[in-house]
């Protein structure tokens, strides 16, 4: 489990084919000593298992991970590429804070970014994700994108807003999100419990 809370921004730095799996190597400033192989680090949202941790290369340390189809259908996986930043978490230990809310690695969706409006200090972003999705998103309420626990201010049919702060978008790889950009999309366990409840009739 993660809370959404972005820890490091890694770099792609290699990908491999082989069969229906991609292996990418990332480089991130966790100390390298402190990752386990089998350990799960949520990478812009998708939870995936360590497989190597060596040191060196343009920052503290160098990891692979495996993607596996079904990660490559349903994410933005299938299009990294070498360069691109990735929003890093680890994984929940019991007695850590939790900062942002409830977040599985287990994306539901992509999300197309329909709109940023860039304000005095803050960024507003529209999001569009499928039907059977937006039922899940609230005002108020909280949805994890590319890995970062956001906060929805409006809902417009399958079309959802949130504002990101400063500290966010200078510590996230949100700074360079533009219209038109895909991100990955979870909604909010709490959420698709009570929504899984309400399809059921009250017993009497």
């Amino acid at each position: 489990m993660f809370t959404g809370i972005v820890t490091d921004v890694g770099e792609i730095v290699a990908v491999k084919a082989h069969g229906d799996v991609r292996t990418l190597t990332v480089a991130t400033d966790y100390e390298p000593d402190g990752i386990a192989v089998g350990a799960s680090i949520a990478h812009s949202g998708v939870c995936l298992t360590v497989t190597s941790v060596s040191h060196g290369g343009p920052k503290a340390s160098l990891i692979t991970v495996d993607a596996a189809p079904e990660t490559l259908a349903i994410t933005t996986v299938a299009v990294w590429t070498e360069g691109r930043r990735v929003n890093l978490e680890r994984s929940l230990r019991m007695g850590d804070e939790l900062g942002g809310h409830m977040v599985s690695g287990h994306v539901d969706c992509v999300a197309k970014v329909v709109e940023r409006e860039d304000l005095t200090d803050t960024a507003r972003f529209v999001f569009e994700v499928p039907e059977q999705l937006a039922r899940f998103v609230a005002a108020k309420g909280s949805v994890a994108l590319d890995g970062t626990s956001l906060t929805v201010n409006e809902v417009d049919g399958t079309r959802f807003s949130c504002l990101l702060i400063p500290h966010t978008l200078a510590v996230t790889t949100w700074g360079n999100v533009k219209t038109g950009d895909r991100v990955n999309f979870e909604a909010d366990v709490m959420a698709r419990y009570a929504a899984r409840l309400a399809e059921f009739p009250h017993s009497a």
